[in-house]
This record gives structure tokens, C-alpha cells and sequence, in this order.
């Protein structure tokens, strides 16, 4: 039986201490989220998620909820939350009202980028089920983390993230631990083209699957969150048997940022995974534990982005298609993430010294016409643009792009994508009210607030794949994964850089050509942690390498044979290195068979 783990329920709690009475409400549980959005990207550093107000420049709905207070009487309140844009004050504002009564505090324009909790006053609760509605003042990204309200005013919750996790669990009745999701042959963290296509391999073998993705579609860079195309071709692969669920997933080539959410596939991704009995599908779960035996991986733990239940989940094999390279690294894995020397690794293309530069994150965007006009804000608090420097265009394309060693993917995704936010803003401003004989009559249709991100964590296996690899064309015995894709390695274009140094958000890059090549199957799995493979960009690369596998055509067909080689190790009862070693012909036989023929191994019985 499929088990769908898409769940609504609020999670708030109420405590009495020493005839203290306290109520702890998170954002992101609001039981009408109204026109707010649900942001677990920064969940790494805040171990939360939170509710933002993305209405790209027009107020959105309200949200709304409904708590129980432990008791009447009078409450201190206090508002986690942030200045997104304090330059020197940003448009994030917001306020909360509890019951009939609003609070006189504006939130989210105070100045300060940090998170923390901000006191907005006392309030009398004259009845226990009160209604809570958050208000947006301007729809430029105000947000907030969670709620809190004591009978105490020397009460105020820790601004360490650390101590308010141990705070919410202990609210939110986490601390007896987390709900018991099953034992799985393989466990599959994250739910972008490389997972999808890993879990739909393995189940097709047989095997028992968890899927877990952490947003609410499928398709990661691919899905009409972000709206990035496929790239790399599966009709040049040297073995037919993968690239057959890549193709499954594909919904044409919309290009990047198309407004049509539509032209994603979303639908589509989610009815192949349907349609597969062996997987159960857990969206809207973040996986942020790895429960370890030595170098073996014995359980993962996630929390639900909203509700905020925990699940656990046991497996034989785990497979890392996070992009970040997240459980690997919590698991102990090696990883390297930035640019490695000329002198380390050999390759021409390499930095002369190794350094934390990595490709960057987009977040595009797209307008559209309509028969009236229409006005934008001027925006102080944006990156601003000239007549000597703007970006002329009604759309985003990839060159869109923030990191480039400015930033870390990982830890500063939200300064990421506020940056580009800023920079989207501040020239649409710019274009509508400097350029309106060409941009009156056009209006933002949509603006992604999920990072597509390019470049983190590359996790360490027993083969490194690098520039010489990929152009003299070795074919190793394991080669695998045929891939087609320049080596493509974006740097600031040099005109933005010119006017924002240091702060660049436009790319440029060179292609290197290069001819089809296989990726070795020691590639896709660990080199220290005996039961992780991982596929997708954070696949066992150099930078250089990387700028070719990282495309999500190929990405997907690493998830396929990931998908096998979890079927050869669960019948041969050994590990992914052991499938190398001493099973290769078995794995190697599965891929290079056509379709209609597939070798069996009996799985063993549990």
C-alpha cells in the first residue's frame, strides 16, 4: 500500500512552568498559509522552516491560524524574524494580530539581517482558542520563523540555533523521538532527476524504497519551483538500457524560467513515481540526521517542512541525490567543495591555487504582457541599476546566477537568494520606471524564491573523475553513465562584475567541448562510508569534471544505475564497493541488456 506523506497538521504546543504558561507556534505550521510560501532552504543552519510573503511587490493573502492558549490572561509576544534587505531598512515589513487585537509593532524592518526574536508587546487573551493572522504590508519577502507567547516577560527564547533546537523539540513533543517510518533496501535522500530516476530503478528491480524529498513536487531543479531544462542527451549512451526513465520524467524542453509552470512536468513526475508499488513517497521532508554504526549508515531522520513531525527511516543502502552532498556529509562522508589546485590535480583548466569558488544559484524570473499598464515600486533597498548599466530583458536565463566563491551554497542559501532577489527587483524597477515606452504594459508573471543551485559538496569515492578523464575519453571497465555535456564552468560576467564587485549576479561562461564519455561506476558511491552511494552533482568529481556530469539528463541516468548496482549488492548481500570488486560483470550485464531482456539475480528473502 502507497503511502502518501503530504500532511496539514498544526503543530503548536502549550507548556505551563512554575505556573508560567507558554505557547510556541511555528510559521511554517499555519493552517492557512494564504498567499505565504513555505522556505526550508536555510533548514541546515535554522533547523527550521518559515513562512515568507512572496508576493514579488503586491501584498499577499493573510495567514491565518487558530491556537489554544494553556489559560487566559496577559502575554508577552515575541516574533522571530529578520530584515531580508537592510539597506538600510528593507520592505519585508508585516504584522501580527492575535485575536481582535493588533500588535502595535511592525516586524521585519528593523535593519538588523540577523535572526532573532523581536518583542512585540503584551496581549490580553480573554479566550483560550484564539485566532492568530499574519499581515504583509508590502509583498516583498517579509517573513518570519515562529511565534512565542509567555505569561513571563523575562521569558525571551534563545536566539542560538542550536538552543532554540533543542527548545522546539522539546515544545513541539519531539523529544521522545521520531515516528518509526519502516526499514527500506534502499533509502533514497532527495527527490530532484538523479533520486526520482534511483528510486524508480530500484523498485523496478524489486527492491523496498523510501524516496524523500524535501519540497512539495518532485524534479528539484527541474520541477516549476526553480524551472530550469534538462540538458546532457541520453540518445548517445553507450548502454540502452539507462536513459529509459529519464526519458519517462522529461516533459520537453520549456527552457529556463518559462512563467508556464505547466511546461514542468510536475504532474508527470509524480505519476510515473505513483505508478511504482515498491516506493513510498515522502515529500515536504528535510533529512538533517544520520544515525551511524562505524563508517555504516544505520537510520536517517527528517522533519516534515510543515507540520513538523519526525520520521525515521532504517535501510540496507542509502543514495545521496541531495545535490548538497547533505546526508554524506552528515554521515561522515569525505567531500570536497571548491576549486582544487593545477598542481593537485594535473588539469589545465584547474585554478592555479585551490580556493572556495563554486558555481552559483539562480533564481529567474519572468514577465509578461498584458493589455494595461501597470506600475513597480522604486526600490532603495535593491541593488540599483543606471542608464550606464541595466539588463534589458522581459525574462531571466541562466546567467542570472549569485556565488562564485562570494558566498557558500550551503550556509548562505537565504543570502543567496536575497541577493538575487534584490538584483531582479532593483532591475525591474529600474526597467519600469526608466524604460516604460518598452516595459509599461508588462508585468512580473513569476519569480522563483527556491534557489537552483549549481555547485556544493562533491562526495569522495573510490574513482575521482577529472578533465583528462573526460577528454582523452578513458574507458574504464566500470564506465557507466555515458555523458555529454561541455565542460561548462561559469565565472561573473565581466561587465557586472566591473559595476558590483564582489557582489556579481550575472554569469558568463566557455564551453569546452568534448566528445560522449563514460562515468565510472566508483564514482557513485563513497569511498568511507560502506553503504552510501550518491548520485547527481555531487557525484565523486573534480570542480573541472563536475562542470560537465553536472547536467540533469545525466544526472538522472547516474540515479538509474545507481538503481541497479543497489539491486546487485541487496543479491549478492555485499556493499557498493563490493558490487566493483566482485560483481561488476553482474551490473555491467544489466545495463548493457536491451530493454525487453533483463538478467536476474534472485533477491534473497528477508
Amino acid at each position: 500500500m502507497k503511502k502518501w506523506m503530504v500532511l496539514s497538521a498544526v503543530w503548536l504546543v502549550s507548556l505551563q512552568v512554575f505556573g508560567q504558561q507558554r505557547l510556541f507556534v511555528e510559521a511554517e505550521s499555519f493552517e492557512n498559509t494564504g498567499g505565504w510560501v513555505i522556505d526550508q532552504q536555510s533548514f541546515d543552519v535554522l533547523y527550521s522552516s518559515y513562512l515568507m510573503a512572496h508576493g514579488m511587490g503586491k501584498k499577499v493573502a493573510d495567514a491565518e491560524t487558530e491556537v489554544e492558549f494553556p489559560q487566559t490572561g496577559t502575554y508577552h509576544v515575541w516574533v522571530r524574524t529578520k530584515d531580508w534587505a537592510p539597506f538600510p531598512k528593507g520592505p519585508g515589513a508585516f504584522r501580527l494580530h492575535v485575536g481582535d487585537r493588533t500588535l502595535e509593532k511592525t516586524f521585519g524592518a528593523d535593519g538588523s539581517a540577523a535572526w532573532q526574536w523581536y518583542y512585540g508587546g503584551a496581549v490580553d487573551v480573554t479566550e483560550k482558542r484564539t485566532k492568530l493572522k499574519a499581515e504583509d504590508l508590502s509583498g516583498f519577502n517579509g517573513r518570519f520563523d515562529a511565534i512565542y507567547f509567555s505569561t513571563s516577560k523575562n521569558d525571551m527564547p534563545p536566539n542560538d540555533n542550536l538552543e532554540l533546537l533543542t527548545m522546539r523539540k522539546r515544545m513541539l513533543n519531539l523529544a521522545d523521538g521520531p515516528i518509526e517510518a519502516g526499514h527500506f533496501d534502499l533509502v533514497v535522500v532527495g527527490g530532484g532527476i538523479a533520486g526520482t530516476a534511483a528510486a524508480i530503478s530500484a523498485a523496478r528491480m524489486g527492491l523496498k524504497v523510501a524516496l524523500i524529498q524535501n519540497r512539495p513536487v518532485l524534479g528539484g531543479n527541474n520541477s516549476s519551483e526553480i524551472r530550469v531544462h534538462l540538458m546532457g542527451r541520453v540518445d548517445q549512451n553507450h548502454y540502452p538500457r539507462l536513459g529509459r526513465i529519464v526519458r519517462e520524467l522529461d516533459n520537453g524542453d520549456p527552457g529556463n524560467g518559462n512563467p508556464d509552470a505547466a511546461r514542468y512536468g510536475d504532474l508527470r513526475k509524480m505519476e510515473v513515481v505513483a505508478a511504482e508499488p515498491n516506493i513510498t513517497l515522502y515529500l515536504n521532508t528535510h533529512v538533517y540526521e544520520a544515525e551511524m554504526d562505524g563508517t555504516k549508515i544505520n537510520a536517517v531522520v527528517g522533519r516534515h517542512i510543515r507540520t513538523n513531525e519526525e520520521f525515521r527511516f532504517t535501510g540496507t543502502y542509502f543514495s545521496d541525490c541531495t545535490g548538497d552532498g547533505t546526508l554524506g556529509y552528515l554521515a561522515g562522508a569525505e567531500f570536497r567543495m571548491g576549486r582544487e589546485s593545477r598542481e593537485e590535480t594535473g588539469e589545465s583548466l584547474a585554478a592555479e591555487v585551490a580556493d572556495d569558488f563554486t558555481l552559483g544559484t539562480s533564481n529567474l524570473w519572468a514577465s509578461l504582457p498584458k493589455n494595461e499598464a501597470s506600475s513597480f515600486p522604486e526600490t532603495p533597498w535593491a541593488i540599483q541599476f543606471s542608464d550606464e548599466y541595466h539588463i534589458d530583458d522581459h525574462k531571466a536565463d541562466w546567467q542570472w546566477e549569485t556565488g562564485f566563491g562570494n558566498f557558500n551554497t550551503i550556509y548562505e542559501a537565504e543570502e543567496i537568494r536575497d541577493h538575487n532577489l534584490r538584483a531582479i527587483y532593483g532591475n525591474w524597477s529600474y526597467l519600469k520606471n526608466h524604460k516604460s515606452d518598452k516595459y509599461k504594459n508588462h508585468e512580473l508573471a513569476w519569480v522563483a524564491y527556491i534557489g537552483g543551485k549549481r555547485e556544493s559538496r562533491r562526495l569522495m569515492g573510490d574513482h575521482i573523475l577529472t578533465q583528462m578523464d573526460i577528454q582523452e575519453g578513458i574507458n574504464y571497465p566500470d564506465g557507466c553513465v555515458t555523458a555529454t555535456w561541455t565542460i561548462d564552468l561559469h565565472f561573473p560576467d565581466e561587465k557586472n562584475a566591473n559595476y558590483f564587485k564582489g557582489e556579481e549576479f550575472f554569469a558568463a561562461t566557455k564551453h569546452i567541448k568534448v566528445k560522449p564519455y563514460t562515468i565510472p561506476y566508483r564514482s557513485l558511491y563513497s569511498r568511507n562510508i560502506e553503504n552510501l552511494f550518491m548520485a547527481g552533482r555531487n557525484i565523486s568529481t573534480t570542480h573541472v569534471a563536475f562542470g560537465s556530469t553536472r547536467v540533469m539528463r545525466t544526472c538522472g541516468m547516474m540515479g538509474e544505475a545507481v538503481g541497479y548496482a543497489a539491486y546487485v549488492a541487496k543479491a549478492f548481500g555485499t556493499s557498493p564497493r563490493g558490487v566493483y570488486a566482485n560483481h561488476l560483470d553482474t551490473f555491467m550485464g544489466i545495463i548493457e541488456s536491451p530493454l525487453n531482456v533483463l538478467p536476474v539475480v534472485p533477491l534473497p528473502k528477508n
